[in-house]
């Protein structure tokens, strides 16, 4: 089991990769760097790769919507070039909300996208002379354009062709197409008790297709970490507060995401309360009304004895990269006892 966290998000990225620095001389495995309406992503992974020497940087998430698939190629190759092969591809969908109304962008097809692009990318990774059909057409045809467009191949040759591909799915039909295609999933707001029985005949599925040289599908989870009592409370309620904000608020209703999944996992009633509260501005009503028993399995909080037997169990529900996001003065740490523990 690899140990991973995400890069903090706020004003002084430099800061926060400083403390990328100290947790990965302490055992990090891997980091992953969100991309919402904040500073983009591949920005601080550069930066990154220059400033650590071990730990894998992933991007955690590139909405698919947001560049061309061939851009999102060349971007990762140039990552993996300059991190020594330490890049991970991260994709994901995002929603509706920032995808058309942060980049004006329709938000359309998300699994037919993200099949195109893991496909597109592999293929300028192997520095095949690029062609596609279906939802990106390449080159384009000259009733789209000039009809001056050419097949083309990546002019570098990329430290890897098989740099790693996580995708971030919840829905069904995007879950087996990353058990199929993907080197890993990202999953979100899932208790690893609930794998199987929420996602597992889409795995299945996807996993009946997939092409051995892919390997074992990996799979993050854990959740906010605390293991001094003080940190305890304040540990809780910050994740009430993050989980209140993506059940709640991260979409309309009927066109959220992590709402649906709370609710696949025997929480209908209380995702319908938690959604209407955040949405009426009774934002800490609603992660009061989060059931205590959620916030245990979604998150690493405790005595040692309690985190050590909530990592056994997501060891057992498939999780081969424990994610965690320490709540502590001292982080580095913190990491370095956990991972003594799954090593």
């Amino acid at each position: 089991m690899l140990l991973s966290t995400q890069l903090q998000y706020g004003d002084d990225p430099v800061r926060n990769a400083e403390a990328v620095v100290a947790m990965e001389q302490a055992g990090l495995d891997v980091v992953w760097v969100a991309e919402a309406y904040s500073f983009d992503a591949v920005s601080l992974m550069g930066y990154l790769a220059a400033r650590t020497e071990r730990v894998q940087i992933g991007s955690g998430i590139l909405p698919i919507y947001t560049r061309t698939p061939t851009l999102t190629a060349m971007t990762a190759a140039g990552l993996d070039a300059l991190s020594g092969g330490r890049a991970i591809l991260g994709l994901g969908a995002s929603g509706p909300q920032v995808i058309e109304g942060f980049h004006g962008v329709p938000y359309d097809k998300p699994v037919a996208r993200t099949r195109e692009i893991i496909e597109i990318c592999r293929r300028v990774w192997r520095r095949e002379r690029l062609t596609n059909d279906g939802l990106y057409p390449i080159p384009l045809p000259e009733d789209r354009g000039t009809g001056l467009g050419k097949p083309l191949k990546l002019i570098n040759h990329p430290q890897r062709a098989d740099i790693p591909i996580w995708v971030a799915a919840l829905g069904d039909k995007n879950v087996e197409m990353t058990a199929e295609l993907a080197n890993g999933w990202l999953p979100h707001l899932l208790m690893p008790e609930k794998i199987r029985e929420v996602f597992g005949p889409a795995l299945d599925a996807g996993l009946a297709k997939r092409a051995p040289e892919l390997g074992p599908l990996q799979i993050t989870g854990g959740g906010i970490l605390a293991l001094e009592e003080e940190m305890f409370e304040p540990a809780r309620q910050l994740a009430r507060a993050v989980y209140a904000l993506y059940i709640g608020g991260m979409g309309a209703r009927g066109r959220n995401f992590y709402n649906t999944v709370f609710a696949r996992q025997g929480y209908a009633d209380e995702a319908r309360l938690v959604q209407d509260l955040y949405l009426d501005g009774r934002k800490d009503e609603a992660a009061a009304a989060l059931p205590a028993d959620f916030v245990d399995k979604v998150t690493l909080i405790g005595p040692p004895a309690h985190v050590k037997e909530r990592i056994d169990v997501l060891r057992a529900a498939g999780v081969t990269h424990l994610h965690v996001n320490p709540v502590t003065a001292d982080a580095p740490k913190l990491l370095g006892q956990v991972k003594e523990w799954i090593t």
